[in-house]
């Protein structure tokens, strides 16, 4: 008599739902050969028989002899496992830190390093192959969109999934009292005022760039156009000290700096990520991760985000 379970199989998500653990566990187990999965098309199925076979395990201490790691049987995952494979994240907000960190903790087989280079020059590198996930908060004046339009002209013929990971106000930082009654991106083409700018490549950068481009404001004849910090941070502490007038930047920084804050426009700041045959498991880490209550939480508790987006996906490629 045949035994029915040799004809049945679950996706990784009804694995963890059957032992009420996260995918990312199930991942875990899978890597460490615990229980043994294969892979049918695109997506990793475990046997029952092998389902049954790990929770015996359990029952018995674990002293049955372990299957071969999934490697070994599974195309899906990284042949290198065993040997952690580096995942570049490119960006300037601090909730990539955070993402960062989850990556590491998941135990994935992946080890995040941080590259600090703007929305537009991160792009780039993930186009020449230089980075694994960027953020972007890029708008297009013509569009009114954010990042899209960017996104997919950059990454031509690539494969990449494009997901929000937190919304936040940008403007213009100016000096406390705003002595200058510096109110919309008009105001900056009065005479009298110095602009201090962010470096070019920045999200920032393009920002000032297209609002001043819709506002038919040539960019050089505006004093300080050239003169450039990295981060929002440097840009405030100029403000803060006199040394100009208005700058770019982010609602949360203006609260840590001793200078006020003229809101414009609610930034959509999404994460990129390739689409490889061998970073599947990384990709549905990342998303369970920024839909998780854990992760939210914690940008929640910096404070100054707009999370209602966070995890959804705003565009894939096929």
């Amino acid at each position: 008599m045949s035994n029915p379970e040799s004809s049945v199989s679950y996706t990784t998500e009804e694995i963890a739902q059957l032992l009420k653990v996260s995918k990312l566990t199930v991942y875990d187990l899978i890597k460490k050969g615990e229980i043994r999965a294969y892979r049918v098309g695109r997506q990793m199925r475990v046997d029952a028989v092998d389902l049954t076979a790990y929770k015996e395990r359990l029952k018995s201490g674990g002293d049955f002899p372990h299957p071969q790691p999934i490697e070994n049987v599974n195309p899906d995952l990284p042949s290198n496992l065993t040997k952690k494979s580096t995942v570049i994240i490119s960006g300037q907000d601090l909730s990539l830190d955070i993402l960062a960190s989850y990556i590491e903790d998941a135990q994935i087989g992946y080890r995040p390093l941080r590259s600090f280079a703007g929305s537009l020059n991160s792009l780039v590198k993930m186009y020449q192959g230089e980075a694994d996930i960027v953020s972007t908060h890029l708008f297009d004046g013509e569009t009114g969109q954010y990042n899209l339009p960017y996104v997919t002209r950059l990454l031509t013929g690539r494969s990449y999934l494009v997901v929000n990971l937190l919304g936040r106000m940008a403007g213009l930082y100016v000096q406390k009292g705003n002595p200058k009654q510096i109110s919309t991106w008009s105001d900056l083409k009065q005479s009298g005022i110095r602009l201090i700018n962010r470096e070019k490549g920045s999200g920032a950068r393009v920002l000032l760039d297209e609002q001043l481009r819709l506002a038919n404001i040539v960019a050089p004849s505006i004093e300080g156009y050239e003169d450039e910090e990295l981060n929002h941070m440097a840009v405030a502490a100029r403000i803060a000290s006199g040394q100009a007038d208005v700058g770019v930047g982010i609602e949360k920084t203006a609260h840590l700096m001793n200078v006020d804050f003229i809101p414009l426009i609610q930034e959509q700041y999404d994460v990129v990520l390739l689409k490889t045959d061998d970073n599947e498991n990384l990709r549905d880490m990342i998303l369970e991760t920024l839909n998780s209550i854990s992760f939210q939480d914690k940008i929640r508790a910096i404070g100054g985000y707009d999370l209602s987006k966070t995890g959804t996906i705003i565009y894939e490629t096929p």
